[in-house]
């Protein structure tokens, strides 16, 4: 239900609705913190899918974090659609509202740009700055900082438990939902082998349960010295663990994911494997430090927006033609610099 809209002044509650998932929630806090600035008095709740509930419950712009299994009720003056799908328009049957902003998605851009190679993306903004877009004609501005995320100190102990503190901290995120995201294990395996030879080195392997296999392949193609600087983490923490560990971290290595967003959040340098992503999608790391590999001059890049379980070409050259050297001589530069 619609009502007639009130003066700016006069907001006093706010809802904003992203289910899912990790990186695209980690890319609406800038949206909270700008809301906070822009209605500093209003009450901000949020909806979510239950299992990313975690990245949120400790922001200081939030009053409640939903789920979409207990939704929100009652009356807001401002909804923020940023999901904007069936879901989304679902829950906003169930309360209230004098105002609506909504995330147009530009999916149709995405789809010509796969389907035919055509490009009409204006430039490679973040999906942040598309989000914001939604509040044209509003009071609500931009900033020039980046991604948040607010950890315990829980968290940040757990990551001091799993660390000695001695010597340089590279997270590896070499998983992805899509094979045609992943940069494969062995690879992973040579840029690992080739640091550890250089610096002393403790390399910590993030992901969820889901991408234990692609850990167990990582590790078994390296050298019992190099698998001594290693640490697998993979489906042995929670989010916010992954979190605190990524923060402690100097770097991180890491494919089109959600950690790679949640990395974004403290700052960290990034060294980012695009294989069927390319940069127009807008999910580059935001207003943080960056270091891009891509195969830029293919033409069946990208064969997805959201990626593939598989090579639709069969010669998975997105990522099969990414030198291991190269992205080790990148960190290693790195590495160089701040020690």
């Amino acid at each position: 239900m619609v009502l007639c809209p009130k003066k700016i002044n006069d907001i006093r509650n706010i809802l904003i609705i992203r289910l899912s998932s990790i990186g695209d929630i980690v890319l609406t806090t800038p949206v909270l913190r700008r809301l906070h600035a822009a209605y500093p008095e209003a009450s901000i709740d949020y909806c979510i899918k239950s299992p990313f509930a975690s990245l949120l419950n400790a922001s200081p712009y939030l009053n409640i974090v939903y789920t979409s299994a207990a939704p929100p009720r009652g009356h807001y003056d401002i909804v923020v659609d940023l999901q904007n799908n069936f879901r989304s328009r679902s829950l906003l049957k169930l309360i209230s509202f004098e105002r609506l902003y909504r995330y147009r998605k530009r999916n149709w851009k995405k789809l010509l740009l796969v389907r035919a190679g055509l490009d009409l993306f204006d430039t490679t903004e973040s999906v942040v700055d598309r989000y914001m877009a939604s509040f044209v004609g509003s009071a609500i501005n931009g900033d020039d900082k980046g991604c948040e995320l607010w950890l315990s100190e829980d968290d940040r102990g757990y990551a001091a438990s799993v660390s000695d503190g001695d010597g340089l901290q590279l997270a590896v995120c070499f998983g992805a939902n899509h094979l045609t995201k992943r940069y494969p294990p062995k690879k992973f395996a040579s840029v690992v082998e080739r640091l550890v030879r250089q610096f002393r080195l403790r390399v910590f392997l993030l992901g969820g349960a889901e991408d234990m296999p692609q850990a167990d392949e990582l590790l078994a193609a390296i050298s019992p010295v190099a698998a001594s600087s290693v640490i697998n983490l993979a489906g042995m923490t929670s989010l916010t663990e992954s979190a605190a560990v990524l923060e402690m971290c100097d770097a991180v290595l890491t494919n089109d994911t959600g950690l790679m967003h949640i990395a974004s959040a403290f700052e960290k340098q990034l060294f980012v494997l695009f294989g069927s992503s390319v940069a127009q999608f807008g999910f580059l790391p935001y207003n943080t430090p960056c270091s891009l590999f891509e195969v830029s001059d293919l033409k069946c890049r990208p064969c997805s927006h959201i990626g593939r379980d598989h090579c639709p070409e069969g010669h998975f050259r997105c990522m099969l033609d990414i030198p291991e050297q190269l992205v080790a001589e990148r960190i290693s530069d790195y590495f160089k610099r701040i020690s």
